[in-house]
């Protein structure tokens, strides 16, 4: 019975983000489910010792809609969590960010000789680890490549379900030499369309470890 609980949401209460996610804090915050139909959080080690699933309850609402969106355009495609906040948010090294229940890093969608691979979810917390090459090709298999375009599927869902919360998609990370094959897939071309906004400028630090993920950053929509 105890295992159930951990495919449930966990968490009461109106959630409050404090301060921003560069200096923060995180009240009353959601875990989201271990996994679900068409998605999982990456790593037991995260999940269960370090508690860094934890969100903000609308970031957590319109993440899981996101994934029944995406559920209906690509049944086929699986998709993984990464590291989002600690249970009441501050610092969670090494990340710079990721202190106020309102950044995700979400694990890159990948393929294998054009068909969705999904050998990547269970690296653990390894999946920090791989690295791809300007065009997306994972440098241990060429053959596995990042999908752009249900990456960019991902992004306009998640951005659809957020309005519908009251947020926005404030920023998204991802390494500056993958951004052209991004925008180049049609789902990338709307994304720019809507003017989501993609850092234009990362330290080489940063941005050698967003290769294999990409980092977003949720806002409130203002009254």
């Amino acid at each position: 019975m105890c295992q159930c609980s951990y495919n449930k949401i966990k968490g009461k209460g109106r959630s409050l983000s404090k301060g921003s996610v560069k200096k923060g804090s995180l009240k009353n915050g959601r875990r989201f489910p271990k996994k679900g139909t068409n998605f999982k959080y990456f790593s037991k080690l995260t999940y269960f010792i370090d508690n860094r699933a934890w969100v903000h309850e609308k970031v957590c609402m319109a993440t899981l809609e996101a994934y029944k969106i995406c559920e209906q355009m690509m049944p086929e495609r699986k998709f993984m969590i990464m590291e989002c906040s600690h249970r009441k948010g501050g610092k969670m090294f090494p990340h710079r960010t990721h202190q106020n229940g309102t950044s995700i890093d979400f694990a890159s969608p990948l393929t294998k000789n054009n068909h969705p691979y999904h050998g990547d979810q269970w690296k653990g917390i390894w999946h920090y680890g791989l690295q791809f090459d300007e065009k997306g090709r994972c440098m241990r298999n060429k053959k596995i490549r990042i999908d752009f375009e249900d990456m960019a599927k991902h992004i306009l869902a998640l951005e659809k379900a957020a309005k519908k919360r009251g947020l926005y998609i404030k920023k998204v990370l991802l390494k500056m030499n993958l951004k052209d094959d991004f925008f180049a897939t049609p789902s990338g071309k709307k994304v720019k369309e809507k003017g989501i906004y993609f850092a234009r400028y990362l330290t080489p630090m940063i941005d050698m470890v967003h290769d294999d993920h990409y980092h977003i950053d949720f806002g409130f929509l203002k009254k």
